[in-house]
């Protein structure tokens, strides 16, 4: 991913933010690809195999705050390497459970590995706070957009890394992961992040105000829809497709493209919000959860799953990055930290109930209603994006 025109100091700290989040992504995707597949073998209760894929996220909300009152407390980089050492000890964990063959070890190690995420998913924040405010969306899109990489590596490294201990299924795969997070120590070594990323104790606006700003409530709903409704379908196709005799590698390959579809947009969509604006690029990315839904309820072999996933993905990628980009204007630097730690804990309280939710919906009542159940979201998120742009331009008209 080009990022010239730009001065080389911030060319060179969003490349090595771009690597560092490319290492994240190779833990995440991973998990996003096996995680429900090694609940479900570890599982009695086949309704619960989306439990751990679920806490995952709930740790992730849960240490949203913590993380953003961290990264104030300790800098950036000092939090990122913390992080990176709960992403070690978490997939060390789900090797370990998995050895056991104990359910409830491995959804513990997804608390850890949820708690990684949520330092994670800085990395597009420090890369914000790197560029001018010109450059922005790109060097947003940029860092989100590395995952583009993982889409292939991961599933494959969980191919090939499966049976490596047969019988105890996915336990090499952790213990491959478990290195991944120690290469992020030397790349952050590099990093020359702002003072005012580094630490900032002024006090701003009480979080209250900011978080009652329509710009403020727009964006993180963008965020909210663009991770819910991933996760809930993205959670539920493996299983759904077992359930419905396709073959693991099939799964797989599904999972591959939703990974690329997720990230592959992240060449354009930083210049697409730059091109349209942002609230046209999040209203194009619900136009293509929608058409997800369609190819969901549409059949169920392999063509119908690709496509439900690719799309998803891809709406995910345009509701991610515009809800980013206009997160970012609603605050102040002295503000950013209660600004981003609420944002994430209310995107990821979100993803853990539809993670929670996709296990029940899938062994209960089947694929179809697992689509059925995003349509009101969508509707719904549409018409509050819809009411933002008319407000805008009521304003730019009396002004």
């Amino acid at each position: 991913m080009a990022v010239s025109g730009r001065p080389a100091s911030a060319r060179r700290n969003v490349t090595l933010l771009i690597v560092c989040q490319a290492l994240c992504y190779f833990l995440t995707s991973v998990m996003l690809a096996v995680s429900a597949l090694a609940g479900y073998h570890l599982a009695d209760d086949k309704s619960f195999a989306t439990m751990p894929h679920a806490v995952q996220w709930l740790a992730t909300m849960a240490m949203a705050l913590p993380a953003a009152m961290l990264m104030r407390r300790l800098g950036r980089r000092n939090a990122f390497r913390w992080g990176a050492s709960l992403g070690t000890i978490g997939a060390l964990i789900a090797a370990y459970a998995l050895f056991i063959e104990e359910f409830w070890w491995f959804a513990c190690a997804t608390v850890f590995t949820g708690a990684f995420n949520s330092f994670a998913m800085h990395y597009r924040f420090a890369a914000a706070e790197a560029a001018d405010v010109a450059w922005r969306s790109r060097a947003i899109s940029f860092v989100v957009g590395v995952g583009i990489i993982s889409a292939f590596v991961g599933p494959e490294l969980a191919k090939l890394t499966k049976d490596l201990f047969t019988p105890h299924v996915f336990a090499g795969t952790f213990l491959t992961l478990a290195v991944i997070p120690l290469f992020l120590l030397p790349v952050l070594n590099w990093v020359e992040f702002p003072a005012a990323a580094e630490r900032d104790a002024a006090r701003g606006r009480p979080i209250g105000r900011i978080a009652r700003q329509p710009n403020y409530i727009v964006a993180v709903l963008s965020a909210m829809t663009a991770w819910g409704t991933m996760v809930l379908l993205m959670t539920a196709t493996p299983i759904a497709m077992i359930v419905n005799g396709h073959s693991f590698a099939d799964a797989a390959f599904v999972i591959q493209w939703h990974i690329f579809g997720m990230f592959a947009p992240s060449f354009v969509s930083g210049w697409l919000i730059e091109r349209f604006g942002v609230l046209n690029i999040m209203l194009c990315g619900l136009g293509l959860a929608a058409a997800a839904i369609s190819f969901g309820l549409s059949g169920m072999t392999v063509t119908h799953f690709w496509l439900t996933n690719v799309c998803i993905g891809a709406g995910w990628n345009l509701l991610f990055v515009s809800g980013t980009t206009l997160l970012v204007d609603t605050y102040r630097s002295e503000e950013k930290s209660g600004a981003q730690g609420l944002n994430d804990f209310t995107v990821f309280g979100t993803v853990a109930a539809f993670s929670f939710t996709a296990g029940y919906l899938q062994s209960t009542f089947g694929w179809p209603m697992v689509n059925m159940i995003v349509i009101p979201w969508i509707i719904g998120v549409a018409c509050v994006v819809l009411w933002l742009k008319l407000r805008w331009r009521r304003a730019a008209g009396s002004g």
